[in-house]
Order: C-alpha cells, then sequence, then structure tokens
C-alpha cells in the first residue's frame, strides 16, 4: 500500500467525527487523539520490528515480549482494581501461557524459531491472554457481588475461601471463554481473521494462510482456558482478610 492510498484511509475518520458533530456524542476529540495515537504507535512499532527482524537476535525478540506482557497484565489487572497484588498475578498467568504455547509451538517445530513467526503469534497469544483475564476479573467480581450472602453463609458454616467461591470461581472462567469459543464456532463462516487475511493479501496460499489460522484459533482456546484457570487459583484468596472475611471491593 502506498503513502497516497494509506492517507485517504483517514476519510473514515472524519466520517466518524462528522458522526459524532451530527448526534452531539462529543467524541470529537478521543476520536482525534485516538487517531493520532494509534497511527504513531503503529508506526512506531513497524520500524522497531523491522529493526528486530534484520538483527535476528534472541534478545531483542525476548525484550519485545516481556514489553507486551507488562503492558497487557497492566491494562488487564485494572479490571481488578482494589485487589492487593493483582498485577503481579495477571503477570504470571499471561507469562506462564505465552511460554506452554510457545514451549509447544517451538518444542514441536510447528513454526520456525525467527522473529516473523515468534513475535506476531506472542502477540497474539498475549492479547487473547490479556482479554480473557480482564474478564474474568469482571465477572468475578460482579459475581461476588451478587453472591455475597450464599458466599458469608458458607464461611459461617465452616467452609474455606476457596470452598466459598468455587461455584464464583467456575461461572467467572466460564465467562471469560465465551468469546474465545463462540469465536472458535464462526471463523471462516462469519468472519476471515487478521492472520489468515493478512496472508491471503499478502499473496500467500489461501490454504497455507487457513492452516496457521487454525493454529492460532486452537492456542487461543488453550491459552484462554490456561489463562483463566491459572488467575482464578492465584487470584481468589484476595478477595478475603486473614480471618476469612469477604472484603467489600468497589
Amino acid at each position: 500500500m502506498s503513502l497516497l492510498a494509506l492517507s485517504f484511509t483517514i476519510i473514515f475518520i472524519m466520517v466518524t467525527m462528522l458522526i459524532s458533530v451530527w448526534q452531539k456524542l462529543d467524541l470529537e476529540k478521543d476520536i482525534a487523539i485516538g487517531t493520532i495515537r494509534a497511527a504513531a504507535q503503529l508506526l512506531l512499532v513497524g520500524y522497531v520490528l523491522q529493526f528486530v527482524f534484520h538483527s535476528n537476535h534472541p534478545l531483542f525478540i525476548i525484550a519485545i515480549v516481556l514489553f507486551m506482557i507488562i503492558i497487557a497484565s497492566r491494562n488487564a489487572a485494572k479490571r481488578g482494581k482494589g485487589l492487593k497484588g493483582i498485577w503481579w498475578r495477571v503477570a504470571v498467568a499471561i507469562t506462564t501461557t505465552e511460554l506452554l504455547m510457545m514451549g509447544l509451538l517451538l518444542g514441536l517445530n510447528i513454526i520456525e524459531p525467527t522473529p516473523q513467526y515468534i513475535i506476531p503469534i506472542s502477540g497474539m497469544t498475549i492479547g487473547n491472554a490479556m482479554v480473557v483475564a480482564g474478564l474474568f476479573l469482571n465477572q468475578f467480581k460482579r459475581d461476588v457481588h451478587a453472591s455475597r450472602g450464599e458466599i458469608e453463609t458458607l464461611l459461617s458454616l465452616g467452609a474455606t475461601a476457596r470452598r466459598s467461591v468455587q461455584d464464583v470461581m467456575k461461572r467467572s472462567v466460564k465467562s471469560s471463554m465465551i468469546p474465545t469459543i463462540d469465536g472458535m464456532k464462526t471463523v471462516g463462516l462469519v468472519q476471515l481473521p487478521g492472520m489468515m487475511t493478512g496472508m491471503i493479501i499478502a499473496g500467500a496460499n489461501p490454504v497455507e494462510a487457513v492452516r496457521y489460522q487454525i493454529l492460532i484459533v486452537f492456542a487461543f482456546t488453550s491459552s484462554a482456558a490456561i489463562t483463566s484457570i491459572l488467575l482464578s487459583t492465584l487470584s481468589y484468596r484476595q478477595w478475603f482478610t486473614r480471618d476469612l472475611r469477604l472484603q467489600q471491593i468497589d
């Protein structure tokens, strides 16, 4: 795509801003800021990746993956605001998921050990894990508030902290995985995913592009399960005081 063709895409932003003005949504400033930030961030990432791909140095790959994990963890942890130590728990869940996924992909020679494969697939895996972690924390918080009476009753009867929130944990894990599972059911029918579409536009064989997309879909499903289950195990105790009283967290 030429720079001239790329510049024409600003028309989409202008249309969005005009709709905002027309409907008095007062979103023009946010749209403008978001547009500038998105363009700047993507261009910066493009130049950084170009450098890393050419250098092919392991330390650069590790640094980029760690940066992704830190940003993803900070973003997902916002859903658990008020929970002590939630950031590092989210970081551990996402890091473990990334290590397991990449370990399998590289260990079984499913992908080549090059930046062109490791960084994009890591980014998609970490991004999916971030969304799942955020959904889990959000759902867990809502369910704890909704089931407060039930949880406190179980505690008063001598139940452990884990037993008192066992049902809440199961519902939250299930809820956090629903978007991923629904995506599996409709992929290729309702949507043509980004990786597959990008490869086809770049001139790759559609069948080859589909194979890589299947890899991503299966990896997403596994990473969603690992992230949500691990995060539930690491974080449920933070809802209780040392003497097993349920905390009030807004």
